[in-house]
């Protein structure tokens, strides 16, 4: 909440015409390319704090925008420590803005379209042996409520290799159980259907029978995983089971991102299609 308080807070100092340019921006990230909240949140910030710094430095609308002013924004945002994985987002996020901007009349020319990134650090996911993957969607144990959310968690993810946006965005009835598959709705609004197994079936049944009933309340809605008040369970939290019950089983510390890498490489290992696992799964190495 602090993070959007303070973005807020600079989104209404701004002078009215980049005021304007961010909101129209938003609604053309949320409506027209059909980014979720997440990222519209996450692009918003960024344009803010690149508007606040032009003005800073004279700018009075984003048709004053040019290089050195986004150039000079990136090299403050480094002098404050900021990772280079953040600094690649943001440049990302200033072409973007600035594209978008060129194209609807705001700016009279693509002036981010020659603004480098820093080169990322990425390094590669943990991926699990078959053996500690099992060891580790079978940890939680016990009837709770909690215990049989968190056994659902670990076993979808690993069952479908789904992201874990993905994963805390299911509804109930995005489950077909006749046929043991998800319907998830992926980046970009585009759907898919994924595939699940016996184990995943069983850990679907407990927590509908005997786990979702106790954390219901009327603002859980169709949710499938609930957190500990009811509401939809969140991808912080989604981690962080992930994250502890590897910990608690002795295993490598492991993210729903290597779980979903660790999926597709069993696959492979399996014998299936290289093209159907990502078609799945929408990997790419």
């Amino acid at each position: 909440m602090g993070r959007r308080a303070g973005t807020e807070a600079v989104h209404a100092a701004l002078p009215e015409p980049m005021r304007a340019a961010v909101d129209a921006f938003a609604r053309h990230l949320a409506s027209e390319r059909g980014r979720s909240a997440h990222t519209v949140r996450a692009y918003v910030g960024d344009v803010v704090s690149l508007l606040d710094h032009a003005g800073r430095m004279g700018c009075t609308g984003p048709g004053d925008l040019d290089l050195g002013v986004l150039r000079s924004w990136l090299a403050r945002l480094r002098s404050t420590g900021a990772a280079r994985t953040s600094l690649a987002r943001r440049a990302a996020a200033a072409r973007t803005f600035t594209a978008w901007g060129y194209r609807d009349g705001v700016l009279d020319r693509d002036v981010g379209a020659q603004l480098a990134s820093p080169k990322a650090r990425r390094d590669l996911p943990t991926v699990l042996r078959a053996d500690q993957a099992t060891t580790l969607v079978t940890a939680p144990e016990g009837g709770d409520a909690v215990p049989l959310r968190d056994r659902l968690v670990l076993e979808l993810l690993y069952a479908t290799g789904i992201r874990v946006s993905e994963l805390c965005g299911l509804d109930i009835d995005d489950v077909d159980r006749s046929r043991h598959v998800v319907r998830v709705l992926g980046k970009g609004a585009k759907e898919r259907s994924v595939p699940y197994g016996q184990p995943a079936e069983q850990a679907i049944d407990a927590w509908l029978r005997h786990g979702r009933p106790v954390l219901a309340t009327p603002r859980s809605g169709p949710a499938l995983l609930l957190g500990a008040r009811g509401g939809r369970l969140q991808p912080t939290t989604a981690r962080t089971v992930v994250a502890r019950y590897a910990q608690e089983a002795g295993l490598p510390h492991v993210s729903p991102h290597g779980l979903r890498h660790s999926a597709a490489t069993h696959l492979l290992e399996g014998g299936a299609d290289l093209r159907s696992v990502i078609r799945a799964h929408r990997i790419m190495w």
